[in-house]
């Protein structure tokens, strides 16, 4: 397998890159590099916090050892170190200075013409950079071809363990039309369909704004039936849905 590129680790979150570098650190003959390369073989694309939590230790050694390069002696890695290199990949006594939360306006429901509301999951700041079952919040915007809002934060309670954590979560999302996030399984997909929500999977890390901007060009151009429907839009003014949308 080749080296991740450039660009693959500019499109992980910042929390996750120092846990990838802390956790090479403690493996002895073992690099940014090829540690990031095992963890695409254990987990796939995009490495996400959910994914990461799944991770075992036995999968990850294994892959350590079948991605390790070609030309250098197979990595001696001990049980200690293993273990104390998936705890830090989950986060176990990692911390780093958390971005400020951005502060909700107050909205009046049909002040925005044509609009509607997404959800960006979210772990840090104002970005879309969360999974959908193990993100911190949900970002809440209305948005209009013309204006745009974040109106709400939403933190996910912690479910009991007979909850249906992706029904709970799903419920929280049940007045938005789109929710925007790095990973959802099928299972949680469904149940966020079945709350009336459209899930789009974003295949790396953004800024909230720029998801914003972007559905704010749709808006005002062709936007697919089902969302001129939820923007409220008469029959005839649906215009019909092309590949460009994106949507």
């Amino acid at each position: 397998m080749s080296a991740p590129t450039a660009s693959r680790h500019a499109q992980l979150p910042g929390h996750l890159a120092l846990r990838i570098a802390l956790a090479a650190r403690t493996l002895k003959g073992v690099d940014t590099a090829h540690l990031l390369r095992a963890l695409i073989a254990a987990v796939g694309e995009p490495i996400t916090e959910a994914r990461l939590r799944k991770l075992r230790a036995s999968r990850l050694y294994t892959r350590l050892l079948e991605t390790a390069p070609a030309d250098a002696a197979a990595p001696v890695i001990g049980e200690r170190q293993l273990h104390s290199a998936l705890g830090l990949l989950k986060g176990r006594g990692v911390s780093m200075p958390q971005d400020p939360l951005p502060v909700p306006q107050s909205y009046r429901e049909g002040e925005f013409e044509d609009s509607v509301r997404i959800a960006c999951a979210s772990d840090s700041g104002e970005r879309m950079d969360g999974s959908f079952g193990g993100c911190a919040r949900f970002l809440i915007y209305q948005i209009s071809p013309r204006d745009s809002r974040l109106i709400d934060i939403r933190v996910p309670a912690a479910a009991a363990e007979d909850d249906d954590r992706y029904a709970l979560r799903a419920e929280l999302l049940h007045d938005c039309q789109l929710l925007y996030t790095l990973s959802i399984g099928g299972p949680a997909a469904a149940k966020v369909i079945r709350a009336g929500v459209h899930p789009i999977k974003q295949a790396r890390a953004l800024p909230a704004g720029e998801i914003v901007e972007e559905l704010q060009r749709v808006l005002a151009t062709t936007p697919p039936p089902w969302l001129a429907k939820a923007m409220g839009a008469e029959p005839g003014r649906r215009v019909r849905f092309t590949p460009d949308n994106g949507l």
